[in-house]
């Protein structure tokens, strides 16, 4: 029972629980993240989980409101707010597409359980012509079990059936039988009887004529066939010519006024071929179809797919709202580019009729001539030129009439919105006249959409549904229209269609832009325009979406507000005037409302309202600090604001208390109207609210005493302000406007000082003629310590407590002189007006000039000045630096030492920005005319000069080089500049440039050296380096700095290491060694329980200690510096390189020498060597890398295996380097050094034995002494030889491995200048790939002369058509799954039914179902299914293994046909490359005519192992180009025969040139032209051929003895001489045949085949040599690897193309590599090896291994025998690097095998990883496939001999005829078929065979 879902649980218990308790919940959704289209604020809306995803379809019932979905094997009952009402499971049940229902599992083999995808779902309305309802209503349900059938069900419990047959025949299946397939329906109810118009798409499996569109009856008939939902011949269908080429892809279905329309896509047959949307029409009463019209949909832009429609209306008009996707490349499958396009539904009509008309009257021409309609779907019927009104007369069609009409002018809209995201789903809605189109996209979002009259849309919201699941296009408005049900995969959702109520003002509201919305002013929300009771009414309802031509609304708003400021200490009348404000009738009123106080009573008069101000009681007090507070007044209706403005209430009483120093001056200067009130010191917004009646009026008002000038205040101090600290100062006030003050209170001077204040009587003196009060405070002596010269203290005057308004800048300046003043010059610099000055005596200081009484008294002048520091005290000559001076009594002023400071003798002038009284000078150094060393003096006016102690000196510094002289354009190298005096000047004084670029100083600079870095050049340059000592310049002489291009590397081997580290690698790549000192970076981090997270960039691994480990730079880094070989080349000890992985491994171990007992020496006799064992030694170490040392000597390291290490020591024992005698062995691999314990030599001295016993041993020993004696030097001689050989065969292999690596460099250069060549003619023309026709031919009839592709129909012409006409009945029959299938079965029963005969016969199905593939796939797909099934019972992993069964063949065949594309633009490049590179290097070396054994190979079999001597000689042929003959220069060998030279000249001639357009060799003689010599026919044998007893060598050109440059030609052979020629050619060529020529004789070229082969005297060599050659009888094998090295790189290029995974794979691998997986899963194989294995052979081992052995399957080339050897190699290769076990090689193994053995692992990834991408891919690629084989089909199929092959398929049926017809009589769906019948008629026409017809 499905449930609601909760919006967030975090724990899946509870997530249970609520399950089971909540009917329904809420979620909040996500919005569109476009700021512009989404949404101010979110919805949340009620939505319901359901099973069976994905849900299929939703279905409202009008009259209740109830909604019906259904979908996979589910069906649900709904009510409007989503409740469960009812439910009904529909599945899953026994069925299969290819068997009839009922299904019996023992006639049905395929029949497995399958889902019940719900196809239709209808709402039977049961009324009859009248509308009077007869029956009871019910739903109408169809899904994809048992071929379609549908069934009624109760409306009110689904789980009700009301009618179901129980044996469906034929006539009642409705739905596509696939899930993938759709289907839509339309209900009619015509004269009573219900009818169900039904379109279907086209489906593989199951009744192949259905067709697409059919009529239903609803109820059953009295008659027994016309049951319900079946289709009689009294009801019509489209009738169609090909069911699969019109594959229509239904999307919806809708009655109009008296029609029905279908709205479907499907590809264009008549025109382009293109896929496209079309739209048809029936009359709703034609049973006959004779009013089928379609017209094709344009939606501008490229959107020729639809996805979802609705019928609706637009401005009153009916209209068809469809959403379209733009198609992807000729296929069916659309992108994410969608659109909305709207159609007329009268234009519609219009173009539809018109069409009709144009067949009926015109032919289907318009008036230009072009035919504007035509008849569709490949019906025998044609467009006619009829009476003028026929179609007026029938508007319906009749039997006269043509049909099915299809209109070539399609009808054309524009889009009324785009999306990038591909809309699924379309439905609209209408509100107030005005359209909204909701449309639903495939990520779950709901887009709404505003659509202007002119259909051009405004996307305005969108809503987040059910992320990233599509849309059904089911999008259904609710009853209200308030609400739309929203169907996604497994969810039902109920969204809101507009968010009204959520905006809270009236702004918000109509800033939304929602068509739905407006502001409804009286009720003070936001609504729809229906639910606001005024909307009528003019200004009461403000619309959200106002058209752009007319005023956008506003909402009401206050315009004017009296007063707008108002005293809170008084009440008066507010006035408002307000725009657009909403009528009343006259029992309504407003009412004003002041803050949150309560509203007022308005009155209104027109725009203008009146209020009363609150009483100053009720008003909040202002806030702190503020004279102010502002307060909204709103207009009210009832308790909705309708508009409102503020109003600000002053407060003058707080403006004067603000102000405590002049608070009068603030009252009357303020911006608000407010007086003062002298007497009471009050301040008042009233005139005559002064108790004392003396007021000054504020300046704003006209009046005499006004403003801050006539405040009483004391404006100025008449005696100085500056006040000596410790001095009795008087102090002198000046006043004004003091005369209002009456009586004799005391006035007081206040000063305050740091806070405290200080009161000072005051006596007053009046001026009566100025009108000025002078006041005088008495003397007082301040005394406060400050830490400045000077400190401000306001002062005020008090008239006994009145404050008297102060001048706002009213203060004292208290100084002390001897604050700051440390010497005499900054003393005297003070001020005249302070009266400070140096004092002199035993304490001099600065003080108050009437301070100083101490002798001598006042100071006249300063003492001389006092240099303390220069800084620098070196300069250039040139001047230009800046010299700073740092002492005491350095004038009083700037102009005190201008012109006075000389350096070294040389003026110095100052400058006045660096100048500090007496403390500081700042200078500019000057020229000197040569260096020079002296004091700075500075003079002060008339005193004496100052001298400093340090000298300056003036410096000349020279530059003399730099080290490096190059560096990266990049920057960053460390630059030295070497040279003398080069700290002159400071530090900062000093900048170098290379050229322009700054190179920045980094360390500290000393005489000789100064070291920067360089920065960035934008170019590589030589420039010069240049040091600026200020502004003096040196450049360094004779010298540059190059920029140099980057550093690149190429290549870096080896690429892992081991925990320890300290391994050298090797960087290779170009100018390496511009870089200054490189560094190598490895980033790690560690982890506990011994593993590494090894990370590069953002991925990260955990690793086990066996994994590689891989590296990242956001961890911690560690690095070590690297060693420059070359500028190629250098070593480093770690390393990362951007783009690879460096892998690290866990330590190697060595264990110690004697493991049982490690402190017991280990006995080493001298002359051998020591064995080390270890684990995992060579995993990241090589043996040249591994040092040994035993003692004080090395330990030569000879060989080093993963488990040993062996070292030869030196013949005596080494000295120990320790405190221990015996020397220990340590072995270092990079930075681990391990001591595997000490080594103790075995000596031949005795042990000390008793004299008397070594006589007695002495004596008894004689004997065996003399006989052990000479067994040992025989032994020592022995061992002795065996080690030289042991060095000599380790020499031979090390010069055989240089001259191996020499040569495979040298023969790679050479093929890689041939291929470049090459590649300039490959690229389209130069590559010679096969017609398709051709390479058909060879895959399917490989070898075979006479192909069937290539035969006619060899028949008499009486009875061609009888059987031509039989062949296409057998045709049809082929197209009959079930008796193709059977048929093959049949044939495969027999015993006598041979392998080839099935590979033949698959080939012919093939050739006949060619323009059929989608069929041809699905029978494949069937049979291979019975394949698994066998093979499951046995053993899974044989299976495809060989090509046993027709079905096999079928696949090799269908691989060939799908994949031909991919050949020719993407393999076939690499593939033709690979073999001209084989053929060039086999054809370098000499190869063997007769044996066909070459010396450059692959295959040790084919391998020319003898020394052949040869050399290289040039041809020059003589070549006829038209008239002219041109000479060419061919390169042949002087060993090669005439044919083989024949035939390279023709690869010279013919190059790039198809093999079959050049003539054969053997048609052409070779002809030595030799000047006086005449010419002479060349040929492998004629009579001076050399015969040794019966052996006959063919003739060579060393033969001829022709030399090098010699002039041939080839002209053409006599027919005598040529005899027969090979008819048949399949670019194979084979050697000479072993045998006996004439006479007897064998042939032989190179060496003699059958015995050992004689050694030419020439060749013999000594003993010794060829004692080695014995030495070493695989010496010749290093060919093979000189070889494979060469062709390398093509080898890889052909691996990668085939299994590069950067590009998507063909569709058709993965179409059948899913088509496997699904096997495995139905079968419960869950052994991935199997499943590998099962991809292995159906396509690498199938396919690819047969054009890799035999590219002349694809290229017209000739395959010789040598190059067909190397192929087979390389094929080898591919094939194990498809298995899955683990490729093990040893010396056992074949040669082979070895050579690929290190390639392997890394090809074997590499199918692993395609196999995996693959798998991993989202599935889902069948109807593309589809999309694809039908493009096959069609491009190809013309190709096809399709009656030669019917005709060789029937030679098999003649054969086996009783059992296939026994066969098929046996079978019930064929009995019911009649197969056995239609196949007798088959044999009755085409051999006249007497059947029992």
């Amino acid at each position: 029972m499905p449930a609601a879902v909760p919006p967030l649980l975090p724990i899946a218990t509870w997530w249970c629980l609520v399950l089971l308790q909540l009917p329904q919940a809420l979620t909040q959704p996500q919005l569109d993240p476009n700021p512009e289209k989404a949404s101010p604020a979110g919805q949340a809306f009620p939505y319901l989980s359901l099973d069976g995803s994905p849900l299929n379809h939703l279905l409202l019932d009008p009259r209740s409101g109830h909604l019906y979905v259904g979908a996979v094997n589910h069906l649900y009952h709904l009510s409007p707010d989503l409740q469960v009402l009812s439910s009904s499971q529909t599945g899953p049940k026994l069925d299969s597409p290819e068997c009839l229902p009922p299904i019996v599992s023992r006639d049905c083999p395929t029949a497995r359980v399958t889902p019940n995808t719900n196809k239709i779902l209808l709402l039977e309305e049961g009324v009859d012509a009248l509308g009077s309802e007869v029956a009871a209503r019910s739903l109408i349900v169809c899904g994809t079990l048992f071929q379609g059938i549908c069934d009624k069900r109760s409306l009110g419990n689904v789980s009700e059936v009301l009618y179901q047959t129980s044996n469906p025949v034929d006539t009642q299946y409705v739905a596509a039988n696939d899930p993938r397939v759709s289907t839509v329906g339309v209900i009619l109810n015509q004269k009573g009887v219900g009818l169900m118009l039904v379109g279907r798409g086209y489906t593989s499996k199951g009744p192949s004529d259905i067709p697409p569109i059919t009529t239903r009856r609803l109820s059953p008939s009295s008659s027994p066939v016309r049951q319900a939902f079946s289709q009689d011949e009294e009801l019509g269908k489209l009738v169609v010519g090909s069911y699969s080429e019109y594959n229509n892809n239904f999307i919806s279905a809708f009655n109009h006024s008296d029609h029905v329309y279908f709205l479907f896509s499907r590809r264009d047959m008549w025109h382009r071929k293109e896929y496209r949307t079309y739209v048809s029409r029936l009359c709703a009463g034609d049973r006959s179809f004779y009013s089928y019209v379609e017209v094709p949909l344009e939606c501008s832009g490229g959107y020729n797919l639809a996805q979802g429609a609705s019928p609706a209306e637009h401005q009153g008009r009916p209209a068809l709202f469809v959403a379209m996707a733009a198609g992807q490349a000729s296929t069916p499958t659309a992108t994410g580019r969608s659109a909305l396009c709207v159609y007329g539904m009268s234009e519609l009509d219009a173009a539809l009729q018109r069409a009709q008309e144009l067949c009926y009257t015109e032919g289907g021409r318009g008036r230009t001539g072009q035919e504007e309609a035509y008849i569709e779907y490949e019906v025998s019927s044609k467009c006619l030129r009829l009476p003028k009104d026929s179609l007026k007369e029938y508007p319906c069609g009749g039997e006269h009439t043509p049909s099915p009409i299809a209109s070539a002018v399609p009808l054309s809209a524009t889009p009324s919105l785009t999306r990038e995201t591909q809309l699924t789903a379309v439905t609209t809605a209408t509100e107030a006249g005005h359209t909204i189109a909701l449309l639903g996209d495939k990520k779950g979002w709901l887009h709404k959409v505003f659509l202007q009259p002119d259909t051009s849309g405004t996307l305005y919201q969108s809503v987040l549904v059910d992320r990233d699941s599509p849309v059904n296009a089911d999008l259904i408005l609710d009853q209200s229209g308030q609400n739309v049900y929203v169907l996604t995969d497994s969810k039902v959702s109920k969204v809101a269609v507009s968010q009204c109520e959520q905006q809270p003002d009236c702004q918000s509201c109509l800033s939304v832009r929602d068509p739905y919305c407006g502001w409804c002013v009286l009720e003070g929300r936001c609504t729809r325009r229906l639910e606001c009771s005024r909307e009528g009414q003019a200004n009461h309802w403000l619309w959200s979406c106002q058209p752009a031509n007319q005023p956008a609304n506003q909402c009401v708003t206050v315009q004017s507000l009296t007063p707008v400021i108002q005293s809170r200490e008084e009440e008066t009348q507010v006035s408002l005037t307000v725009a657009q404000l909403p009528t009343l009738s006259e029992e309504e009123s407003l009412s004003c409302s002041f803050g949150t106080l309560p509203p007022q009573p308005a009155i209104v008069k027109g725009t203008t309202i009146t209020c009363q101000s609150p009483l100053p009681e009720l008003l909040p007090p202002s806030p702190p600090g503020s004279d102010h507070m502002s307060l909204r007044v709103s207009v009210m209706f009832r308790d909705v604001t309708i508009s409102s403005s503020d109003i600000t209430f002053y407060d003058c009483r707080a403006v004067g208390q603000l102000n405590t120093t002049s608070p009068c001056m603030a009252c009357v200067g303020s911006v608000w109207p407010c007086n003062w009130c002298v007497l009471d010191g009050l301040c008042t917004h009233t005139n005559n609210s002064c108790p004392r009646q003396h007021t000054i009026h504020n300046s704003l008002e006209d009046h005499l005493d006004r403003g801050p000038d006539s405040c009483p205040c004391v404006w100025a101090l008449q005696s100085s302000p500056l006040v000596p600290m410790g001095f009795l100062s008087p102090l002198t006030l000046l006043g004004r406007n003091l005369d209002m003050f009456q009586g004799e209170e005391q006035y007081v001077c206040v000063v305050v000082v740091e806070g405290e204040e200080l009161k000072l009587n005051a006596t007053l003196e009046k001026d009566p003629e100025t009108m000025t009060y002078t006041f005088t405070c008495s003397a007082h002596k301040f005394q406060y310590p400050v830490k400045q010269l000077e400190y401000s203290a306001p002062i005020y005057l008090q008239r006994g407590s009145h404050h008297i308004d102060s001048a706002p800048n009213l203060r004292l300046q208290l100084y002390d002189c001897s604050v700051g003043q440390s010497d005499c010059s900054q003393c005297r610099a003070v001020s005249s007006e302070y009266g400070c000055v140096w004092c002199g005596g035993e304490s001099p200081g600065c003080v108050f000039h009437l301070s100083c009484t101490s002798s001598p008294g006042p100071a006249d002048a300063c003492p001389p000045p006092q240099i303390i520091q220069i800084q620098p005290v070196s300069g250039p000559v040139e001047g230009g630096v800046l010299v700073t001076i740092h002492g005491s009594n350095l004038g009083m002023h700037y102009q005190d030492i201008q012109g006075g400071v000389t350096v070294a003798g040389i003026s110095c002038l100052p400058q006045p920005h660096g100048y500090l009284i007496s403390t500081r000078i700042v200078c500019v150094l000057q020229p000197s005319k040569q260096e020079a060393e002296g004091p700075v003096i500075v003079a002060v006016g008339d005193s004496e000069p100052g001298r400093s102690l340090q000298s300056f000196t003036y410096q000349d510094p020279q530059l003399t080089g730099i080290v490096p002289d190059k560096g990266p354009v990049s920057g960053g190298t460390s630059l030295t500049v070497q040279g003398t005096q080069l700290l002159t000047g400071q530090r900062k004084d000093l900048t170098a440039y290379v050229g322009q670029q700054p190179c920045y100083i980094v360390e500290e600079v000393n005489g000789t050296h100064l070291v920067c870095r360089t920065s960035p050049s934008n170019q590589t340059a030589e420039l010069t380096v240049r040091v600026l000592f200020g502004k003096a310049e040196r450049s360094v002489p004779g010298q540059v700095f190059h920029y140099m291009e980057d550093p690149v590397i190429t290549a870096a081997s080896p690429a892992e290491s081991f925990y320890e580290g300290g391994r050298s690698i090797k960087v290779s790549g170009r100018n390496l060694d511009v870089v200054q000192q490189p560094m190598i970076s490895v980033r790690l981090e560690h982890m506990v329980e011994n593993t590494l997270v090894m990370r590069r960039r953002r991925n990260a691994r955990l690793l086990a200690n066996n994994n590689p480990l891989v590296f990242n730079s956001t961890v911690s880094k560690k690095q070590e510096r690297c060693t420059v070989v070359s500028s190629f080349e250098m070593t480093c000890v770690t390393r990362e390189r951007r783009g690879k992985t460096f892998s690290y491994y866990p330590n190697p171990e060595l264990f110690a020498l004697n493991r049982d007992d490690p402190d017991t020496p280990y006995r080493f006799k001298p002359g051998g060597v020591i064995a080390v064992e270890g684990k995992d030694l060579t995993r990241a170490m090589t043996r040249d890398e591994v040092v040994a040392r035993l003692g004080d000597q090395e330990c030569e390291v000879k060989t080093l295996d993963s488990t040993h290490l062996y070292c030869e020591p030196p013949e005596k024992q080494p000295d120990s380097l320790g405190t221990n005698q015996l020397p220990s062995l340590r072995v270092v691999m990079g930075k681990l050094n391990v001591d595997l314990g000490t080594v103790q030599y075995d000596t031949e001295g005795l042990s000390p034995v008793p004299l008397a016993a070594q006589v007695g041993l002495a004596a008894g020993a004689a004997v065996v002494v003399l006989v052990v004696l000479v067994i040992i030097l025989m032994y020592r001689r022995k061992s002795k030889q065996a080690l030289r050989d042991y060095k000599k065969v380790l020499v031979q292999l090390e010069t055989l491995e240089i001259n191996v690596g020499d040569q495979c460099r040298k023969e790679f250069t050479d093929l890689m200048t041939e291929m470049m060549d090459l590649s300039s003619d490959v690229g389209g023309p130069g590559i010679p790939l096969l017609d398709y026709k051709t390479y058909a031919e060879r895959v399917f009839f490989p070898g075979q002369r006479g192909a069937p592709l290539s035969q006619n129909l060899d028949l008499p012409e009486s009875r061609r058509r009888t059987v031509e006409q039989g062949l296409g009945q057998l045709n049809n029959l082929l197209n009959n799954r079930l008796f193709l299938i059977r048929f093959i079965h049949t044939l495969e029963a027999q015993q006598n039914f041979s392998q080839r005969d099935r590979g033949y016969v698959a080939s012919l199905l093939t050739m006949a179902l060619h323009d059929k593939l989608e069929y041809f796939t699905d029978v494949m797909k069937t049979l291979l299914g019975d394949l698994v099934q066998q093979y499951v019972a046995k053993n899974p992993k044989l299976m495809l293994r060989r090509t046993e069964t027709v079905v096999e063949k079928m696949l090799t065949n269908w691989m060939s046909i799908c994949l031909y594309s991919f050949l020719k633009e993407v393999a076939g490049e690499p593939l033709y490359m690979l073999y001209r590179a084989i053929k060039y290097q086999v054809d370098k070396g000499p190869v063997d005519a007769v044996t066909g054994k070459a010396k450059r190979t692959l295959n040790d079999s084919h391998l020319l192992r003898e020394d052949i001597d040869y050399c290289s000689i040039t041809l020059t042929v003589m070549v006829k180009s038209g008239v002219e003959v041109q000479p060419c220069p061919v390169k042949v060998l002087d060993t090669d025969t005439i044919t083989q030279v024949k035939d390279k000249i023709l690869d010279q001639i013919y190059k790039g040139a198809p093999f079959s357009q050049r003539p054969a060799a053997d048609s052409l003689d070779l002809e030595w032209r030799s000047g006086q010599a005449g010419h002479l026919t060349l040929s492998d044998d004629d009579v001076t051929a050399i015969v040794q007893g019966r052996w006959k060598k063919l003739n060579t050109l060393q033969h001829y003895k022709v030399p090098d440059g010699a002039t041939v030609a080839l002209i053409p052979r006599s027919a005598a001489v040529m005899g027969i020629h090979q008819v048949y050619q399949t670019g194979e060529k084979t050697p000479m045949l072993e045998g006996e020529g004439e006479e007897g004789l064998r042939l032989w070229h190179l060496v003699k085949s059958s015995e050992d082969p004689e050694i030419p005297k020439h060749r013999k060599s000594s003993m010794r040599e060829r004692e080695r050659a014995k030495a070493i009888p695989e010496i010749y094998l290093t060919r093979l690897l000189s070889m494979k090295g060469t062709l390398q790189k093509f080898v890889d290029d052909v691996f990668v193309a085939i299994l590069n995974t950067k590009r998507p794979p063909p569709i058709a691998v993965r179409f059948f590599f899913d088509f496997l997986d699904d096997m495995a899963e139905k079968h419960g194989i869950d052994d991935p090896e199997t499943v590998h294995i099962w991809k292995t052979n159906s396509l690498p081992l199938r396919f690819w291994v047969n054009i890799l052995k035999n590219p002349q399957f694809v290229f017209d080339v000739q395959v010789t025998d040598s190059v067909d050897a190397v192929l087979s190699v390389i094929a080898q290769t591919f094939i194990d690097s498809c298995t899955t076990s683990e490729h093990k090689v040893g010396r056992d193994s074949p040669v082979n095998k070895l050579l690929y053995a290190r390639e392997i692992p890394r090809y074997k990834q590499l199918v692993e990883r395609y196999y995996s991408d693959i798998h991993s891919a989202a599935s889902g690629c069948y109807q593309e496939m589809n999309s694809t084989l039908t493009e096959l089909s069609g491009s190809f199929g013309s190709d096809m001999n399709s009656l030669v092959a019917l005709l060789e398929l029937y030679k098999y049926i003649n054969k086996y005829y009783d059992q296939i017809i026994t066969s098929l009589e046996e079978d019930g769906a064929g009995q019911k078929m009649q197969l056995a019948y239609r196949l007798q008629q088959v044999a009755a026409l085409v051999e006249n065979k007497v059947t029992d017809l």
